[in-house]
């Protein structure tokens, strides 16, 4: 993936600068998060997009071989270890094909405890 290296302004921005089939992934990951935390706020995070909603939520990009989704929390990952055996997982993040996006269950699963989260620490 050819990704230019200026900095992006807005969420639009990122997604503009990502390969189509990506892209049609991370756009129903957005539209997905939207509709769980409406009144979250999107922004770029260390150059990816990122919700925050009392603080830094969830965040996702692209990358050549694969999407991330960062869920930002250990304790969260821990939490859905069983139901996240079978992707390639990090401390926060979880890495998936570009043509087999995460199920829209897990996603509202793991972002609903993030929301959970920092409603008790905000």
């Amino acid at each position: 993936m050819t990704r230019s290296l200026a900095k992006h302004e807005t969420v639009d921005d990122y997604l503009a600068t990502v390969p189509q089939d990506a892209r049609a992934t991370l756009l129903k990951l957005r539209k997905l998060i939207q509709a769980i935390v409406p009144d979250a706020t999107e922004g770029i995070s260390y150059q990816i997009p990122t919700f925050k909603y009392k603080g830094p939520l969830v965040a996702f990009a692209a990358f050549p071989n694969h999407c991330s989704f960062y869920v930002m929390s250990p304790a969260v990952m821990e939490m859905y270890k069983d139901e996240l055996k079978s992707y390639d997982i990090a401390k926060g993040t979880i890495r998936f094909p570009v043509n087999k996006p995460l199920p829209a269950a897990l996603v509202k699963k793991l972002v609903k405890a993030r929301i959970e989260e920092n409603e008790k620490t905000k």
